[in-house]
């Protein structure tokens, strides 16, 4: 989990509750779901938060959470803005890969030596969740006094986003005093070094002007001449990426967080060309708010209470939301809950709920048995695997948990398969339409490719290493031959895999493995001789239990050992653990 340094002067100071102790504020944060994970160094808490609340990045919004807890705030709160004197174009020339641009102007902005660091934990968490390490959005604050032109002096000023050769023009980048070009920055400068792979295979690079020059080469790094400091007040915010939604609602953390330092938003115009990315003009930061209706048998189901509908109104004011009853079709009490901008987590009447739980104080719940009349127990599949993994313990196998996600390079490729073909573990794949990663793209069609990836990585390691996984795997049902995958089209099961590495492995002993582990739940093996991509010809066999093909057997292939770096001989098996029930 994220975490997040915050300090508690900072938090007193921010609420105006300077009575709490530590010890107090470190239990209000708890209901909030931000556990105290202990201090730094300078002795601020260190808290774990969930993922989902990025509004909580920095000690503003933890303060801002806070003051609705206490009751010293209600309802939703979006600042008022001025309108825009700046404007950002957008040129043709600026990269296909990085199209998107939204920024803010900051006016008065308070910033001493805790705000600034705040401000600058704010951005760095924001790139590594929501930016994705940048890739998705980057944001650039700057100090609007160093920009060219004022709308004081020069009427309606405006900064260029554009598209430069790499060693096009020059700058001089922060923590450093050398005028580079963008190419070299990528080269020379520590920060350029580490963010290279974000432009390098572009043919040109994003870079932002003002009358200037060149002040901005993102999403690598600011230029030095509008850094920001603590005699910094007006600020330029700025954000470009690959998604227009993530960086607005970026951009909105950041306003909300400059606005608590007392801060006055300016908007600015976004004009985009036509044609890119889609022709229109927009007006930033956006800080439209957005609704869900909830229903009140909802909230009185999945809490547990009964409440009255001024009781709702009430938690959801003090939860940070507004709340207007209302009908539904058929007559049945609902709320039209209004959701501040920041909250980029609310995605389901249900996240509203939760808010308006934690309002009430989930400790405040009375805990009460279920009204149903069986009684809890584990799964008879959960069984089965329980049983299965004590008996491959007992045969000298170490157990593993491996990710149910993978790429088609290692699921398919590295082991001499190809998707779709007549072979266990070729199934047609179920894929990820928009992948977080390319390292999981894809679920697993079978476990053995992550054990020979387990091998791959632990080469350094002494042998034998006998390892075996029971784990989920998925293909799509492509003739729909089980009616339980009616709606899904995935056929989803659990496979047995294990594997023997060592310098004398051998088909034999897999075999001897598999038989005792078999017979131990009262089945029938055989092994008729088969044919795998993945291993040798003639020292490969299907698995078949009571009758039933279910698996396959063998000596894993020499290619498939080369491609995973392995010098010694594996002998695999994996099979369906149904055909043990």
């Amino acid at each position: 989990m994220p975490t997040v340094d915050i300090a508690p002067d900072e938090l007193r100071d921010l609420t105006g509750h300077d009575e709490k102790s530590d010890d107090e504020l470190i239990e209000d944060l708890f209901a909030l779901g931000l556990e105290y994970e202990g201090e730094t160094e300078e002795g601020e808490f260190e808290l774990e938060f969930a993922p989902d609340r990025l509004d909580r990045l920095s000690v503003e919004g933890v303060a801002r959470s806070l003051r609705y807890q206490y009751g010293d705030a209600r309802g939703v709160y979006v600042p008022k803005t001025n309108s825009p004197d700046w404007t950002i174009t957008v040129d043709e020339s600026v990269p296909d890969e990085r199209p998107y641009v939204t920024g803010a102007v900051v006016r008065d902005v308070n910033l001493d030596e805790d705000a600034l660091d705040s401000l600058i934990q704010l951005q760095e968490k924001l790139h590594a969740t929501m930016g994705r390490k940048r890739a998705k959005g980057a944001i650039g604050i700057h100090d609007m006094t160093m920009l060219k032109g004022s709308p004081a002096t020069e009427g309606n000023p405006s900064v260029r986003y554009t598209g430069v050769e790499p060693d096009e023009d020059r700058f001089v980048p922060l923590d450093s005093d050398k005028d580079l070009t963008p190419g070299e920055v990528l080269e020379e400068h520590a920060t350029g070094e580490k963010y290279a792979d974000l432009v390098r295979d572009n043919d040109r690079y994003p870079a932002i002007y003002d009358d200037l020059g060149l002040f901005s080469f993102p999403p690598v790094i600011n230029g030095r001449r509008t850094e920001v400091s603590e005699e910094s007040r007006d600020l330029f915010v700025e954000l470009t990426g690959t998604d227009q939604w993530t960086i607005d609602k970026m951009c909105v953390i950041i306003c909300y967080a400059l606005s608590a330092r007392g801060g006055t938003i300016e908007e600015v115009t976004v004009e985009y060309p036509d044609g890119r990315p889609d022709g229109r003009d927009l007006v930033r930061p956006n800080l439209e708010t957005k609704t869900k209706t909830v229903s009140h048998d909802r909230v009185e189901t999945i809490l547990g209470i009964d409440f009255d509908p001024e009781e709702v109104v009430d938690l959801a004011e003090r939860a940070g939301l507004d709340a207007e009853t209302g009908e539904n079709e058929d007559g049945d009490l609902v709320y039209e809950m209004t959701i501040p901008p920041y909250r980029v987590d609310v995605l389901h009447p249900m996240d509203v709920i939760d808010d308006l739980g934690r309002a009430y104080g989930f400790n405040e719940l009375e805990p009460r048995y279920p009204d149903v009349g069986t009684v809890g127990g584990r799964h008879e599949r959960t069984r089965l695997e329980d049983a299965a993994r004590t008996q491959l313990v007992g045969l000298g196998f170490e157990d593993l948990l491996n990710f149910h996600m993978i790429n088609e390079t290692e699921n398919f490729s590295r082991m001499g398969l190809a998707s779709g073909e007549e072979a266990f573990g070729a199934g047609e794949s179920t894929t990820i339409k928009e992948p977080y990663s390319e390292d999981y793209t894809m679920l697993r069609t079978w476990v053995l490719p992550s054990l020979m990836m387990v091998l791959e990585n632990n080469t350094h390691r002494a042998y034998p290493q006998d390892l075996a996984e029971i784990g989920f795997a998925a293909r799509v049902d492509v003739e729909g031959e089980d009616e339980a995958n009616t709606e899904t089209g995935v056929d989803e099961s659990r496979h047995v895999s294990a594997v023997l590495a060592s310098h004398d492995a051998a088909y034999e002993d897999a075999k001897a493995r598999l038989q005792a582990l078999v017979r131990n739940f009262g089945g029938e093996l055989e092994t008729p001789a088969t044919e795998h991509p993945t291993f040798i010809d003639g020292r490969t066999a299907a698995v078949v239990v009571d009758g039933e093909e279910v698996g396959v057997i063998g000596e894993v292939h020499p290619k498939v050992l080369v491609e995973h770096d392995l010098e010694v001989p594996v002998a695999a098996f994996e099979f369906d653990l149904e055909s043990l029930a």
